[in-house]
């Protein structure tokens, strides 16, 4: 069971896609959301979540506090529940907040300028090859704040993201099998 941890649609129980998927475990997004709050990286934020799955990294942030929230997912079945999620999620927090879900691979929605965004969450599939993410980073770079953070989760195994040159790694986090990478604008 996934669900939003906190915020003011905390506890809300969110909907899965039934195969295609790895939702971030609470723990992990627990752990990832106070380290972003403490660093008042939510509040007010212009959000990006990239292989969104259920949308529950984009729909924590907006229960946390974030302004926007554009969730991005070409699996017809997941898209169509991470609708689902923003639809309960805005019912939750109220109108104020702005989620969009797009059916789109990430490559081909970077490729029409967007944004700009201030906090960007890339959680591919762990098999999805290391130039494809090269790729996304590279497009995305055009579309962030002077000061955004991006955290892209893969496992443990992965190496550490080849990045553009407008982007830094700043830290990672490694849980179990999964490590967050912390990457911000330079």
């Amino acid at each position: 069971m996934t669900r939003i941890i906190s915020g003011r649609a905390g506890s809300l129980t969110l909907e899965v896609p039934d195969a295609g998927t790895r939702p971030t475990s609470d723990r992990v997004r627990e752990s990832l959301f106070g380290a972003l709050e403490s660093a008042d990286l939510v509040r007010g934020a212009a959000v990006l979540d990239l292989y969104a799955g259920s949308g529950a990294l984009a729909l924590e942030a907006i229960s946390r506090g974030a302004a926007s929230a554009d969730l991005v997912e070409k699996a017809p079945r997941a898209a169509t529940t991470a609708q689902r999620n923003a639809d309960r999620v805005v019912k939750s927090v109220g109108r104020d907040a702005a989620i969009a879900v797009h059916r789109s691979s990430a490559v081909a929605y970077l490729q029409v300028p967007r944004g700009p965004f201030d906090l960007v969450f890339i959680d591919p599939p762990y098999d999805l090859p290391e130039s494809e993410l090269t790729h996304v980073l590279e497009l995305l770079a055009g579309s962030l704040t002077p000061h955004a953070t991006v955290i892209v989760e893969r496992a443990k195994r992965s190496p550490e993201p080849t990045l553009p040159a407008q982007l830094t790694h700043q830290r990672d986090k490694r849980y179990g099998d999964t490590t967050l990478w912390w990457v911000t604008t330079i």
